[in-house]
Order: structure tokens, then C-alpha cells, then sequence
């Protein structure tokens, strides 16, 4: 095939896929926004260890499903917002209920670098004050795929 007909080919699935509405997941952001600290799975585990709570911020459904090992289930759901860094938290619903002392570890995960909740629950606890928020970017996937501790 000719690099013409090839060129034609990928602009025509790019477009189908445009018009079919699907789109490539949208990245989080690399870093942690202000107030907040991104951490990797050993630090997970130091902070568990130091009696932090582990926030699975994905759907009910996906935490009954699995999860890791002493998490507790605060989904970020229903995420209405654009899958942006200037997300308005205002049009989603987060219950920090849960989530009295605003002076304890917080570590919150998804389902990785694609998925928002963890990210925007993140920014949501720390612009309401909590004081030691931590970000797991890589979530679940990242802890599952290391054989670290679910339920």
C-alpha cells in the first residue's frame, strides 16, 4: 500500500472515531496541584502503615469488585465535570462525610493516570482544608499489577 492510501486510511478512522464520539482518555496531570502530594505505591504502604485511610474514589460497584487491602469507598460519582485540570467541582458530587479530621493522611486512587476522580476528590479535600492529602496517580491498576495486598 502506498504511504497516499495509508495516510487516507488513518485520517478516515481518525475522523470516524471523532464522529462516533469516541476520543482518547484525557491524561491527568504528571504533577500533583498545589496542596497536595503525589505518591507511588511504597509510599502508600508507609503511610497505611502510619494509620492513614486509603480513599477508593471509583464507583461502589468497582470497589465491591476489588480493592486495596483496607480502603474504604468514597466514590467521586457522578463526575459531570470536564476531565480538567480547572474541572468546576461544583457540578459533581464528592460526600467527604466520611472524612472528619482534616489534619489525617489521605491517600486517594482510581484507576490510574486516565481516570479523574482520584485527582478532582484530591483537589476537592484540599481546597476544604485537609491538610495531608496524598494523590495516588497510579491507583489500582498500579497496586494490583505489583501484587500489593486487595480484598
Amino acid at each position: 500500500m502506498n504511504a497516499f492510501k495509508q495516510t487516507l486510511l488513518v485520517a478516515a478512522g481518525i475522523g470516524l472515531l471523532s464522529a462516533t464520539g469516541i476520543a482518547l482518555a484525557q491524561e491527568t496531570p504528571a504533577t500533583a496541584p498545589a496542596g497536595i502530594k503525589m505518591v507511588e505505591a511504597p509510599a502508600v504502604q508507609a503511610l497505611q502503615g502510619k494509620g492513614a485511610v486509603l480513599i477508593d474514589t471509583r464507583k461502589a460497584s468497582e470497589f465491591s469488585d476489588a480493592t486495596i487491602k483496607g480502603a474504604i469507598s468514597v466514590p467521586y460519582d457522578p463526575e459531570k465535570s470536564a476531565k480538567d485540570a480547572k474541572f468546576d467541582p461544583a457540578q459533581d458530587k464528592f460526600d467527604m462525610g466520611k472524612l472528619a479530621d482534616k489534619n489525617k493522611d489521605y491517600v486517594l486512587f482510581c484507576n490510574s493516570g486516565t481516570c479523574w476522580k482520584s485527582y478532582k476528590a484530591a483537589v476537592v479535600m484540599a481546597k476544604a482544608g485537609y491538610k495531608n492529602v496524598h494523590w495516588y496517580r497510579n491507583g489500582f491498576p498500579d497496586w494490583k499489577a505489583r501484587k500489593l495486598p486487595t480484598e
